[in-house]
């Protein structure tokens, strides 16, 4: 029953090993909006490339096995399932537009090429037109890239890093009134209250699981209702750790630090930064100029 502990997912693990460790927090963010912007309006080719680029990235970046061996297999499951889902399922405006004037009225030396086929597969009620395919390839690896980036991100970066790295980014927008520290230090508060949120599902399925509750007996009804309680007791029993924390900072006088105050890690070299910073503005330009295609 811990296997969410065995899944890292959006939680910092200590570490030396790997170079994506020690990279600049700042040119993690710029990597991270670039596989969650530039698979807007981008061709499906361009977003199986960025899964291809994100497997890549994850099986060189140095990380140890454990870390990833079972949430990349996991999380891409999920992103096929729900691509064939999409697929299956039928969408809105499936048949192509009729021709408007009869192809007699043209006069060409040679032929029209066929035109492609609309209708990709079909069993029974099941089938799969271009649209849907289309559909289905974009959000699989909208899906993908949007989780394991992330991931990515989180695992491989310690919290006080990505607040001090957001504040960074955020910095312009101070000369307009806006808080940026105190949305740093609100960063860093939602980072270290994730594992609280996982503790609390862990211990709320561990609870079910010592019932012996047999699904089949309770039927849809019943499963349902089952659910829908413990998503009322998760959401209760956050919103309490929430308060309770609320409650130990104002006991401590409601003093926050500053982003800038924090204990940081070393920097990195300037070489593997000036590299990752290339790749990046090389990503951007094939995008530029190949990513509709």
């Amino acid at each position: 029953m811990d296997w969410l502990r065995q899944l890292p997912l959006g939680q910092y693990v200590a570490g030396r090993r790997g170079w994506l460790r020690r990279l600049d927090p700042r040119l993690k963010y710029a990597w991270s909006l670039a596989f969650l912007l530039t698979p807007i309006l981008a061709s499906p080719w361009w977003r199986l490339a960025l899964v291809g680029l994100l497997l890549l990235i994850t099986l060189a970046s140095g990380l140890p096995w454990r870390l990833w061996r079972r949430s990349v297999p996991l999380l891409l499951s999920l992103s096929l399932v729900v691509g064939l889902l999409a697929a299956v399922l039928p969408s809105p405006r499936e048949q192509p537009q009729p021709v408007q004037r009869p192809p007699q009225e043209l006069q060409l030396s040679q032929p029209l090429p066929a035109p492609p086929v609309w209708e990709l597969w079909q069993a029974g009620p099941l089938r799969i037109t271009r649209r849907s395919a289309e559909l289905g390839v974009n959000s699989a690896t909208l899906l993908f890239t949007v989780m394991q980036s992330a991931n990515l991100l989180l695992v491989s970066t310690p919290p006080e890093a990505l607040a001090w790295g957001l504040t960074a980014l955020l910095a312009p927008l101070a000369w307009l009134g806006v808080p940026v520290e105190r949305l740093g230090f609100q960063l860093l508060l939602a980072l270290r209250f994730l594992p609280l949120v996982q503790e609390e599902l862990q211990n709320l399925l561990r609870a079910v699981a010592t019932r012996a509750l047999n699904l089949k007996q309770l039927g849809w009804r019943g499963a349902t209702n089952l659910a829908l309680a413990v998503g009322e007791r998760l959401l209760a029993n956050v919103l309490l750790r929430a308060e309770q924390g609320a409650e130990a900072l104002q006991a401590r006088g409601g003093q926050w630090r500053t982003p800038s105050q924090l204990r940081l890690p070393p920097p990195a070299a300037a070489g593997l930064n000036a590299l990752a910073l290339a790749g990046l503005l090389l990503l951007l330009a094939i995008r530029w100029s190949y990513g509709s295609i």
